[in-house]
């Protein structure tokens, strides 16, 4: 079996973030592995005429994301009993948590899944697929209740 030292969660503060980011605490609480957060957001582009610019969308959209995974690292925190790091990162998320998985030589990459499938899928694209196609490590998918049928 392969022995799990360092375990990256990928979170978007969604609730398919939070069920992954409670499997990942366990795991690593278990495994005795270290854990990181990376939250990765995408630049927002301009539409139209605004009185703020992208610059300014993305330091907004930055200041946000930095708040709430600090509490996101707080309770990853008290789940799994140890220090927790955490990023967040502008870019494509799908690529930004693949290069983070790889800066941090992750064994484990874990990541939620909305679960959409057809032309929803096809139309919003699947950060968890292309994880799972190009981590440089296992990915294991967490999904809430709901969608397993529970």
């Amino acid at each position: 079996m392969t022995e799990w030292k360092r375990i990256c969660c990928a979170v978007d503060f969604s609730e398919p973030a939070r069920v992954a980011m409670e499997t990942a605490a366990g795991l690593a609480k278990s495994a005795g592995a270290t854990l990181a957060l990376v939250h990765a957001y995408a630049v927002p582009a301009p539409v139209g005429d605004f009185l703020v610019t992208p610059k300014d969308l993305g330091q907004l959209a930055s200041a946000e994301a930095e708040r709430t995974i600090k509490r996101w690292q707080e309770e990853a925190e008290r789940r799994c009993g140890a220090p927790v790091k955490v990023a967040v990162v502008a870019g494509d998320p799908a690529e930004e948590v693949i290069r983070f998985a790889r800066s941090e030589a992750a064994d484990l990459v874990v990541v939620g899944t909305h679960g959409r499938t057809g032309l929803e899928r096809l139309v919003l694209g699947s950060m968890a697929e292309r994880v799972v196609r190009e981590a440089p490590c296992p990915v294991l998918v967490a999904r809430p209740a709901a969608d397993r049928g529970d």
